[in-house]
């Protein structure tokens, strides 16, 4: 298995470098405004309904086991908070994934030196169903795994190993979140994108691990979206594109689609 985590976490610092230079940064934006509202929204639906959603969890206790309340509330509430993370987490990659290929392309073509196309609104638009079909099947991959790994958290005994499991999939999932954009751009089909990170399972997962660890940093949190796709679009140029190309050969750069070919 190769990779080095070190370097996959340096495609994240890389990216956030990369944020606010001319001809980027115009299209960071909605990316940017689309985190920022969601995560809004979410730091409102804990306040509001935090507490609520506890209780109702351990109302589900037996009677016998009332005296283990004090045992179970934090881990009611570990839930609850995962829970909400990752599922505005699932939101905003719905409504941004359009806006994240976009960006991902227009990336490509820096990083290949090809001029940046201004293609407005209707290239954006183009993107929604291909992105929507994407993100389905992203989310058909993580679900099964989300409840599997939920399961794990209630047994005793193997919910010790929990927190170590929550991190490496949410790392491991991340990184196939932001690595899928520059690759559907270049037609790399899902299951041909999981052969290839799976290559670099370690890179990958030091990559999608610093993404993970700033999402927990408030402000800076609302900037990792865009720095991970950009990240992600070194990753793939620098790592993945030429395997990739023997792979599935009749694949089209971004950089060739976007100057009219």
């Amino acid at each position: 298995m190769k990779g080095n985590p070190i370097r996959g976490g340096s495609y994240l610092l890389r990216g956030a470098a990369m944020l606010p230079q001319p001809g980027i940064r115009r299209f960071v934006l909605v990316p940017l405004l689309i985190n920022l509202l969601l995560f809004i929204a979410a730091i409102w639906l804990l306040i509001q309904q935090f507490t609520h959603w506890v209780e109702y969890g351990l109302g589900y206790l037996p009677d016998w086991a009332g005296f283990l309340y004090w045992l179970f509330w934090p881990l009611f509430a570990l839930v609850v908070m995962v829970g909400v993370y990752y599922g505005f987490s699932i939101v905003a990659n719905l409504i941004a994934a359009p806006f994240n290929g976009f960006l991902a392309e227009k990336v490509e073509h820096r990083l290949r030196g090809a001029p940046l196309v201004d293609e407005g609104w209707g290239a954006v638009l183009a993107m929604i169903p291909r992105a929507l079909q994407r993100e389905l099947q992203k989310l058909g991959y993580y679900l099964p795994r989300f409840l599997l790994l939920l399961l794990i958290t209630f047994i005793p005994g193997l919910n010790l190993l929990s927190p170590l499991l929550w991190f490496l999939f949410g790392a491991w999932m991340m990184s196939i979140q932001y690595c899928d954009y520059p690759m559907d751009n270049n037609k790399v089909s899902f299951p041909q994108m999981k052969q290839l990170m799976k290559a670099r399972r370690v890179t990958s997962i030091g990559f999608g691990g610093l993404v993970q660890l700033g999402m927990l940093v408030p402000v800076l949190n609302l900037f990792l979206m865009p720095a991970a796709v950009v990240g992600a679009t070194i990753f793939w140029v620098e790592e993945y594109a030429a395997e990739a190309r023997d792979i599935n050969p009749g694949a089209a750069l971004p950089a060739q689609r976007g100057n009219g070919s």
